[in-house]
């Protein structure tokens, strides 16, 4: 009854929360295991390892369109520095992203650092930072214009007298985020965190700069909520949710998944749960831990008036996560921060 009481007061935070659509960064529905482009203050924050290497793929749209949306991403995090109540993180990320018939290209590259301190009263504070180098490229060869358009059907051998100053763009690119977690004993959790993505408004534009015309990045502003409640030697209960905002655009996921110990030592488990995406789309998870691996798999099933088009056929997602330790005799020192079914 107690983790119970906490669960439907964690849900019930999450309702302050404002209902939404998109947000204008690409996302991925596992962002709880992408955890440095989440917040740049989870560098090193790997409560049951020293690091951890972890790989993302998201495929979007396949059924509507031709050349579907493809994000992917490759990230590594490492605790250094470690005295009895502080340690230092540090990590690469790297994402790529392709979408549409004219192969606009994304490829971002990232160093992050964070902070951590435990305080009193079994809790931990982490200030992050990631900069990073982005590059844009677009195929224009394959794209079609209204000129274009022969009173039958668009021609791509048709002169147009659409152009670009620009095929390929780059730019500095910087994050901040803050962390906060509370852990009272083995069996509870809670992190809250608050990140800010494009801090130094980067101008991304393929044309030159022009008056009156803002081309710079807004900020993104992103916050999440999550908790671990291990009930038994079987089961432990992760609620999640996420919120972002960009402009105008915004997007607030929530659910939850759960962990079954399959092996009875916590090397083998299943993991299973449901996540809802605002007005957009109903999210199963499915995953399997072995030993240090994790592997979860995601569908965005379409709730909205897209469905019609798509049938519900949104997008498909997995990520691949090891975590592990330098000394497997001596252990972590982080390790009753999260519970876990390893003794």
């Amino acid at each position: 009854m107690k983790y119970f009481k906490i669960i439907v007061l964690f849900v019930a935070c999450t309702l302050c929360l404002a209902p939404c659509s998109f947000s204008q960064d690409f996302h991925f529905s596992q962002f709880m295991n992408s955890p440095l482009s989440t917040n740049p203050a989870n560098t090193g924050f790997i409560p049951g390892g020293d690091y951890r290497l972890g790989v993302n793929y998201r495929n979007q749209w396949s059924s509507v369109m031709s050349v579907p949306y493809k994000t992917m991403s490759a990230f590594g995090d490492i605790q250094v520095a470690q005295r009895e109540n502080s340690w230092m993180g540090i990590g690469g990320l790297v994402l790529r992203d392709v979408a549409g018939s004219g192969n606009l290209t994304s490829t971002k590259i990232y160093g992050s650092v964070a902070y951590h301190q435990t305080l009193n009263l079994a809790s931990l504070f982490s200030l992050g930072f990631n900069v990073g180098w982005a590059s844009k490229q677009i195929n224009v060869t394959n794209l079609k214009f209204p000129d274009q358009f022969d009173g039958h059907f668009f021609d791509n051998h048709l002169p147009t007298s659409a152009s670009l100053d620009y095929s390929s763009i780059n730019y500095l690119d910087i994050q901040a985020g803050l962390n906060y977690a509370y852990f009272p004993n083995e069996n509870t959790y809670l992190n809250a965190g608050f990140s800010s993505f494009h801090i130094n408004r980067p101008r991304e534009s393929f044309f030159d700069a022009e008056p009156g015309i803002d081309n710079r990045i807004p900020v993104r502003h992103t916050a999440f909520l999550n908790g671990s409640f291990k009930l038994n030697d079987q089961w432990i209960v992760n609620p999640n949710t996420y919120f972002s905002l960009q402009a105008k655009s915004s997007e607030w996921v929530v659910g939850a998944n759960a962990h079954y110990n399959l092996s009875g030592d916590g090397e083998k488990i299943l993991i299973g749960g449901l996540y809802y995406r605002s007005g957009d789309a109903v999210i199963p998870m499915i995953g399997l831990g072995l030993k240090d691996y994790t592997f979860s798999f995601t569908y965005d099933a379409t709730i909205s008036t897209l469905r019609n088009y798509n049938n519900t056929r949104g997008a498909f997602e997995f990520s691949l996560i090891k975590q592990g330790v330098f000394d497997k005799f001596n252990g972590n020192k982080r390790d009753g921060m999260c519970p876990s079914f390893k003794n």
